[in-house]
């Protein structure tokens, strides 16, 4: 193999970076470990190598700016004011990005990369690149929900570290992704509904012997359900409401984190079982 003047094959010869003497003028050893400042370290090579070696400069000096935003935020705590202007910052950018992606449908081949089919239809592909609406809404949630899982791992945590080669940014972008598809398929969920009451499906209406004409019954029995509501804890209060609404387990499985389908059953039960026991003249609850 022929070698064009030091350098690969096919390679332009960089003789226009070449120093002229390469021979030390000073003693051996003189300031040997002194700085080479980013002009001349830059500036002696060629175009294709320089742009290279700025490229990965630039993302360096990013991530090490990060860093030290995380040890400001972690000397607060990950409260206070500088840690609600972070979030709000972090925020507005995941809402630009995300109403983006949901625009061109990119947020759906990033899903699916990362194992979580959402097959949207050509209808909720369309809707999304027409109604800013439902991108606002879409984002609003999903940010909403990533944020607190954003700040306990990768900040408390600190599952983000400079070593890892990723940005806050781009950190937070991720655990944003990791929430749209519950937040996607909610709304689904919510559409279907929308179209059976539309239709008068009884899968999702009151059975004619329960319907009441009576405005006064009917202020009664919400003010029943709201008293029952108020006897339970929150999260038994969120579980009772999805479920009054028409949820199926399997949906509020995925609404409510850390909650199973056979979690949701027993407080349904324990909740029924309770009333019941209420409603019979048993004395107060457990």
């Amino acid at each position: 193999m022929v070698l064009s003047r030091g350098g690969a094959a096919g390679e332009v010869p960089a003789d226009e970076t070449r120093p002229a003497a390469i021979q030390p003028s000073r003693p051996a050893g003189y300031e040997l470990g002194r700085p080479v400042p980013r002009a001349e370290a830059l500036g002696n090579m060629s175009a294709r190598f320089a742009e290279d070696a700025q490229r990965l400069l630039e993302s360096l000096e990013r991530r090490s700016a990060d860093q030290q935003l995380v040890d400001l935020l972690a000397a607060g705590n990950f409260t206070g004011p500088h840690y609600d202007r972070f979030a709000n910052e972090l925020a507005g950018y995941a809402l630009a990005v995300l109403r983006g992606w949901m625009h061109s449908g990119y947020i759906f081949t990033l899903t699916a990369g990362r194992g979580f089919a959402l097959n949207p239809t050509d209808g909720e592909l369309d809707e999304l690149t027409r109604d800013s609406d439902l991108r606002d809404e879409l984002s609003i949630m999903t940010v909403a929900k990533a944020l607190p899982r954003f700040q306990k791992q990768a900040l408390e945590e600190r599952g983000w570290r400079m070593e890892g080669g990723a940005s806050l940014s781009t950190y937070f972008m991720g655990a944003c992704v990791y929430v749209f598809p519950n937040e996607f398929r909610a709304r689904r969920a919510q559409r279907v509904r929308w179209h059976r009451q539309d239709r008068g499906d009884p899968a999702v209406t009151a059975p004619r012997e329960d319907k009441v004409s009576d405005p006064a019954s009917i202020v009664v029995g919400r003010q029943r359900v709201r008293d029952d509501l108020d006897r339970c804890d929150p999260r038994a209060q969120a579980i009772i409401a999805l479920t009054i609404d028409g949820y199926t387990q399997a949906e509020i499985e995925e609404m409510l984190a850390e909650t199973s389908v056979r979690a949701i059953e027993g407080v349904l039960h324990r909740w029924r079982t309770k009333e019941k026991r209420r409603l019979q003249g048993g004395g107060p609850d457990e």
